[in-house]
């Protein structure tokens, strides 16, 4: 049997790693007899180093990453490519990061109606931010695509790592989302658990737009722990 290790990035913030162990046990409850592992690239324990030593056989690797930036392009196939020179013994392949499937658009749209999304709403879709600017532009994208999921033009992308000085960024998000109609800000957090970074943003926004709605981030969503079961069964689909 194929191993999983699903990797995540880690965080100081302790709901960080309640929640993508939380995501861990629907992937195993999904993928009976499957050995799934979680594992962290910084800021946490195990990491991916620690193990991929402990493996044997195949290995899946999962990222648990929405864009396809440093961790996954630079610092996941170093971990990898270390872990095969020393542990001869495995033979492993890295999937590509969730973000691209459109099925989290749907998980998105669905934390959206949880907190009462009305059409009358502006979404002010938050995400990390990267150096990488294919990845802001995947971003970008994903915001487009939660706009036509919506049927709601009234959708604004700010980077929760950069807010602006005295946080204009989201000021000007939030007043293009008020000019174009928008009677109240919702946030919809492109991450998959609260944390530093998604607080930063929900109280700029609460200081700018006074009654706005934060929905919840993407956590242990079914169809986010489909995307990651998918792709599992494929990949050990085509490596018969």
């Amino acid at each position: 049997m194929t191993t999983l290790v699903l990797a995540a990035h880690g965080s100081r913030d302790p709901r960080f790693a309640v929640t993508v162990e939380r995501i861990a046990k629907a992937v195993g409850e999904q993928l009976a007899g499957v050995d799934v592992c979680l594992a962290y690239l910084d800021l946490n324990t195990p990491t991916v180093q620690q193990v991929l030593a402990d493996c044997e056989g195949d290995v899946v690797v999962a990222p648990l990453l929405l864009s396809a930036a440093f961790h996954s392009k630079v610092d996941l196939p170093a971990i990898i490519d270390d872990a095969c020179a020393t542990n001869p013994a495995i033979n492993v392949r890295q999937l590509p990061t969730l973000g691209s499937d459109p099925r989290l658009i749907t998980a998105l749209a669905d934390r959206l109606d949880e907190v009462g999304l009305r059409h009358t709403d502006g979404v002010l879709f938050t995400a990390v931010g990267s150096s990488d600017d294919a990845a802001d532009g995947a971003v970008h994208r994903r915001a487009s695509e939660l706009a036509a999921e919506l049927d709601n033009p009234l959708v604004q992308t700010v980077f929760a790592t950069r807010l602006g000085t005295g946080n204009s960024n989201v000021r000007a998000a939030v007043r293009r989302l008020r000019l174009g109609g928008a009677r109240r800000i919702v946030v919809s957090p492109y991450f998959l658990s609260a944390g530093l970074l998604t607080e930063r943003v929900d109280a700029a926004v609460d200081a700018l737009a006074p009654g706005a709605q934060i929905a919840g981030p993407l956590g242990a969503h079914p169809q986010l722990v489909d995307v990651v079961c998918d792709r599992y069964r494929a990949a050990v689909h085509a490596a018969v």
